[in-house]
């Protein structure tokens, strides 16, 4: 078999964590009804592994926790350290989606206002969308105490990938109008 390294390097670039020596070669006996040797995977491995040493390429494959996985080479830690700091921000929880949902359809909307929907305290969801720079303040309301008016921001509309709060499902798009109690009148 020519291609066996490319089988075994598609093996490992695909397993989620690292693939020890004898999945690899369980996975090519059972697709291939031949019998390879141990010996004859790890040159493999040597081999694509001496492919990925070069400069040119910015993964390498490393071996953890007895298998093989593919990981990005030191030199890159930097930036990929800000990439996963950047999609790690853009997690919410489900009180904080529940929140962003009351201010994006009711907005411009105050804390009390939220809270009492909610019905728990929405501090901690508001600072984090702050943070993550999803709501804005937008102003402070007339009202006693003049509390804060929140707002969605323009990063909310790139997050959610629409061009304007008309954008979002309405409350008929919620509805199932199909069952209902009793007799319809017509």
């Amino acid at each position: 078999m020519d291609n066996i390294e490319q089988y075994i390097e598609a093996l490992i670039f695909a397993s989620e964590q690292s693939i020890r020596t004898e999945e690899i070669l369980y996975c090519l006996q059972s697709a291939f009804n031949q019998d390879f040797s141990e010996d004859e995977i790890n040159r493999c491995i040597q081999n694509i592994t001496d492919k990925y040493n070069d400069k040119q390429f910015a993964i390498e494959i490393v071996k953890i926790s007895n298998g093989y996985q593919f990981l990005t080479k030191k030199d890159y830690h930097q930036v990929i350290s800000l990439l996963q700091a950047q999609r790690s921000k853009k997690k919410l929880s489900q009180a904080a989606l529940e929140t962003l949902a009351i201010i994006a359809y009711k907005q411009p909307v105050t804390k009390p206002d939220i809270e009492q929907i909610r019905g728990v305290n929405c501090d901690y969801s508001i600072q984090k969308l702050l943070e993550k720079e999803l709501i804005a303040i937008v102003g402070k309301s007339e009202a006693l105490g003049k509390p804060i008016l929140y707002g969605t921001s323009s990063l909310f509309m790139d997050y959610f990938g629409i061009n304007s709060i008309s954008e979002l499902p309405q409350m008929k798009d919620f509805t199932d109008n199909t069952v209902s109690i009793g007799e319809q009148s017509e």
